[in-house]
């Protein structure tokens, strides 16, 4: 036994989560639904350690990381994310929207008169805005509202930047660093040790999600799901051309991403994917202070997969309904909905909000989400995998982004002296 355990824990990672998939696939789509339900428990305990470590990960990591940079360049990083983010949410759903033009997803099918769908209350996005400062720290941290958490996060660590820099209280805010850093390497330790329990959790939660759904679910809406995974290979390539354009190495990216982008996945949560991507990160040599911010603030509102997601079940609804999307609803869906997936960040059940925001807008019927309630889970993995990636993606341009611009500034500061 000891063996055994032995040449697990040497294993890589990613060759331990790649097995895991692809066990998972077979044993439950052999097993179908009893298998599921006995692996169901094991399943969900990798989903609770993951979400465990989101609440402090998130605090001491961004904490730390303001600390180890200052306010004038965290500005320059939060400029260049929100137009990251923005960007790329666009291009996803315009290359969803154009990858379903050409295949034409949902062509032949028809909408049952007692199709339903209940959709989650849209909170609107000045709600969404107030709801990112907590009323109560507390309950911010049980829900947990990540962009609450995020919020103090950043509100504390400036505050403890301010303290440290200052000439009366340095010595206080010294100490406060030191314990917040310590809890920030405690944290760190914890989660190695939960890692090397992500295999067997994504084995246990894969099997059970294809025990359940089946090979009969898969083949009646197959079209459907090729169409969804064929437009989220496109816009890896989009990242993958904005990577290189900004130097970011496609070879150490790909490497570094294999683990948390197989576990979002397994797992549908991009929050809960947190601690394996700031992992991710770290490896990839990137500064904390850049992805202590960008991550966990990507994680909640940074969603390429679910705008692809958006995109395709627009045409798709448009199909069933015989009124193929034109060029004018399709400039509509891409405004729309890339306001949607950052305007429902937070919000409990975001993909159909924000799925059925855009329907209602666009005036297509949102009864067609039944539909695709199927196969939910087949698409909601491969749009969370996405949004994973989309995350690291943008972290790596915007840290190479910064040394670009730190060794501009540095040159034109070695000029000046030279000059004078």
């Amino acid at each position: 036994m000891k063996a055994v355990l032995d040449v697990y824990l040497k294993t890589s990672l990613v060759l331990r989560i790649g097995i895991a998939l692809v066990l998972g696939l077979v044993v439950g789509l052999a097993g179908g639904p009893v298998v599921a339900e006995w692996l169901n428990p094991l399943g969900e305990l990798l989903l609770r350690l993951l979400k465990f470590l989101v609440v402090p990960i998130v605090l001491f990591t961004l904490m730390v990381g303001i600390n180890q940079a200052n306010l004038s360049s965290m500005g320059r990083v939060g400029r260049k994310l929100m137009g990251f983010y923005v960007l790329t949410s666009a291009l996803a759903i315009s290359v969803g929207l154009v990858v379903a033009s050409v295949f034409e997803p949902g062509i032949g099918l028809e909408l049952s008169p007692s199709a339903s769908v209940e959709v989650p209350e849209n909170p609107g996005f000045v709600q969404v805005l107030l709801n990112i400062v907590p009323a109560n720290i507390v309950a911010a941290f049980a829900e947990p509202n990540l962009l609450g958490i995020i919020f103090t996060a950043i509100v504390f660590g400036m505050a403890l930047l301010k303290l440290r820099e200052s000439d009366v209280h340095r010595e206080a805010g010294a100490r406060v660093y030191e314990v917040v850093s310590g809890l920030n390497d405690v944290t760190m330790k914890v989660m190695a040790g939960v890692l090397q329990y992500v295999p067997i959790g994504v084995f246990a939660i894969v099997a059970s999600t294809a025990g359940e759904q089946g090979m009969a679910t898969i083949l009646a809406l197959g079209d459907m799901v090729l169409v969804l995974y064929l437009a989220l290979a496109v816009q890896l390539v989009v990242y993958g051309i904005l990577m290189r354009l900004n130097g970011v190495r496609l070879a150490d990216f790909i490497r570094e991403a294999r683990a948390p982008v197989a576990t979002a996945f397994a797992t549908q949560s991009s929050s809960g994917t947190l601690p394996l991507t700031l992992n991710a990160a770290r490896r990839l040599g990137i500064p904390q202070s850049i992805y202590g911010f960008s991550l966990p603030l990507g994680a909640t509102i940074n969603m390429d997969g679910a705008g692809i997601r958006i995109a395709i079940s627009a045409a798709f609804a448009a199909n069933v309904v015989g009124v193929p999307l034109d060029i004018v609803t399709m400039l509509e869906i891409v405004l729309i909905g890339t306001l949607a997936s950052i305007g429902t960040a937070g919000v409990p059940g975001a993909g159909i909000v924000m799925i059925a925001t855009v329907f209602a807008q666009v005036g297509l019927p949102i009864e067609t989400v039944a539909l695709l309630g199927s196969i939910d889970a087949l698409v909601g993995m491969g749009a969370t995998a996405m949004n994973v990636t989309g995350d690291l993606a943008c972290t790596s341009v915007i840290a190479r982004s910064e040394q670009n611009d730190e060794a501009v500034a540095e040159r034109s500061g070695v000029r000046e002296k030279a000059l004078s």
